[in-house]
Parts: C-alpha cells; sequence; structure tokens
C-alpha cells in the first residue's frame, strides 16, 4: 500500500471516526449516493440517449471529493480483508466504454487500498491464435478469480457482442460453423450463453457487477485533443480511435442491445455517467461496496480448543526469550 493511501485511509478515520453515520449521509455532511438510478433492471429496453453522461457531484468541493474517495478505499480495503478471510465468495467487476472514458483510471483510484496479491487486473486485446482455436469464454473464463479474491475485467468477453458485431471480419476469423454463422439468433445465443456463465458463477459464490462508462462524444473529443496536447498522452492516442469514434453510432446501438439482454439480478449492469471521472469514481466504488456488504461477511469462528490453543500461544510468547 502506497504511503499516500495511508494517508488517504488515516485521514478518512480521522475525518469520520467510528461513530454510525445517519443514512444517507457521508462523514463531511454530503449527501450518500442513490446507485440504483444508475442499475439496469432486468427485461429494460436501454436508450442510452435517455442516460446521462453527467451526474451532479455530491461534493462542493476537491478537498470533500479526496475525503469521500478516501473513505470509500479505506472501507473497500478493510471489507477486501474480510472477503478473503470468509473464503466464501469471489468478486468479478466488469468494465466496457467507448474510448477514453476512464476505465483505467477509475480503476486505479477506486482499487488504490486493495491488496494487490488479492487482486487481479486483466484487459482482454484482439484473440491471438490459441484463442481463436477455442469458444470465445475459454479465455475469460481461465482469468476468473478464485475465492476470497477480487478479479477485474477491463474489457472482456462481452467484446464479442461489441466490436465483434461492429466489425463482421473479426467474427469471420473465428472459424466458426457454417450453420452457427447463419442462424437468425445468433447474438441472442450469445447473449444467452454470457448469462448462463453469471447464473453459474453466481450460484458457487463469485458475485457479479458490470460497468458501462456511459462517455458523451463531445467528451470524448474533448479527452482526445487532450492526448494529442499533452506530450505525456501523446502515447495513448492511437490513429484506429478515430476509425472507432467514426463508428460511434454502431457502437451505441450494440452497446443498447447487450445491456438490454445481459443485465440480471445476479449479474447487473451500471450504466455510469462518465464524462467527469471523480462522480463516476464514486459511483463505482459506492457500488462495490454495497456489493460487497450485502455478502454479510464475517472472519472464521474459532472452536474452544483453537481458542485454548491460541491461549497458550500467547502465555509462551509473553515469556521473557
Amino acid at each position: 500500500m502506497s504511503n499516500a493511501v495511508r494517508w488517504n485511509i488515516k485521514a478518512s478515520k480521522e475525518i469520520c471516526g467510528d461513530t454510525p453515520l445517519p443514512p444517507g449521509r457521508y462523514c463531511g455532511g454530503m449527501p450518500k449516493l442513490d446507485t440504483r438510478k444508475y442499475r439496469v433492471r432486468p427485461g429494460e429496453r436501454v436508450n442510452l440517449k435517455r442516460w446521462p453522461t453527467q451526474a451532479k457531484p455530491i461534493f462542493d468541493s476537491r478537498e470533500q471529493y479526496a475525503e469521500a474517495l478516501a473513505d470509500h478505499v479505506a472501507q473497500l480495503s478493510s471489507l477486501q480483508n474480510l472477503l478473503y478471510a470468509d473464503d466464501r465468495y469471489a468478486l468479478l467487476l466488469i468494465f466496457q466504454a467507448m474510448d477514453a472514458a476512464g476505465k483505467d483510471s477509475t480503476i486505479k483510484h477506486v482499487m488504490s487500498g486493495v491488496n494487490p496479491q488479492g487482486c487481479q487486473v486483466h484487459s482482454f486485446k484482439h484473440p491471438g491464435p490459441e484463442e481463436l482455436d477455442h469458444d470465445y469464454l475459454w479465455n475469460p473464463v481461465k482469468r476468473l478469480p478464485e475465492r476470497g479474491r477480487i478479479g477485474i475485467f477491463n474489457r472482456s468477453y462481452y467484446e464479442e457482442v461489441l466490436v465483434v458485431k461492429v466489425h463482421p471480419e473479426i467474427l469471420a476469423a473465428q472459424n466458426l460453423p457454417h450453420d452457427t454463422l447463419k442462424e437468425k439468433d445468433f447474438w441472442q445465443e450469445r447473449y444467452r450463453s454470457m448469462v448462463g456463465l453469471e447464473r453459474h458463477l453466481h450460484h458457487n459464490g463469485t458475485r457479479i457487477v458490470k460497468f458501462f462508462l456511459h462517455l458523451s462524444r463531445d467528451e470524448q473529443r474533448k479527452r482526445f485533443l487532450e492526448r494529442l496536447d499533452d506530450p505525456e498522452k501523446n502515447w495513448k492516442f492511437n490513429a484506429g480511435d478515430l476509425k472507432e469514434r467514426a463508428l460511434w453510432d454502431d457502437y451505441q446501438s450494440a452497446y443498447e442491445d447487450c445491456l438490454s439482454a445481459t443485465s440480471t439480478k445476479f449479474a447487473p449492469w451500471y450504466i455510469v455517467p462518465a464524462d467527469f471521472k471523480p462522480q463516476a469514481r464514486l459511483i463505482v466504488s459506492q457500488v462495490i461496496l454495497e456489493t460487497l456488504k450485502d455478502l454479510k461477511l464475517k472472519y472464521p469462528a474459532l472452536s474452544a480448543a483453537q481458542k485454548a490453543d491460541l491461549k497458550e500461544f500467547r502465555h509462551a510468547l509473553s515469556k521473557p526469550a
């Protein structure tokens, strides 16, 4: 854990203390985020034009934002320890978004207090020869988190109904049976396969939360310009970014179909307004905290014999060397 993270956690405890807060309030008097309005209800038909890309901040200053994020980071650090000790559940976080929506920075800031030994981040790129010789779920399944750990997919198997849908040439390279490709419900079958996988994982203890960082086209343009104008961000820009931007409407349509078909009670999608990164980070972190708290995690209970053993060990260690 970095010194900065330690300071943030310490500062959060000094500001908030251990006194329970009134319902609906953060330390510092800021209102609590209502994450329900960002959650896609099962069966809901998503129209992204009706979902905001900006949300009113719950904070009035940079200091208040830092305080709220530090509080979330501290809680997440504590809950991660409980998740590991409890050893019944795993947590899988999936991030999808258009380019420049802030996936990397959201993961960096929200997970800054998490023990790296208990968290794995995987970014899924264009599949190589080995991946193409297997079904599209083979590679991500290998990277699922074990019980007691947090797994993060920075992009995921959902690319198979997003970028693959927008670029049919990618699908052609997968060497699928001709009969499969001709199926009228080809994409619906992929949605069903993904939902089926997530239902199986949920039943076996993996909790899944999916975030779509909803960025406006104009904000993406501004962030691309920042990458071009800032020498330290030049490396982030790729000529292919502009080609993908030209397919904006196709991607929005693919996302609408995907979010509508695959948001379930056991593996929900959250459409997070992403034009203002600080607020987006607080929404994401709040959802993660709520998910972990709902698990009612506990440290393992010790038997009477184990407690007696600990008492003996302590007695032995109390004697001067």
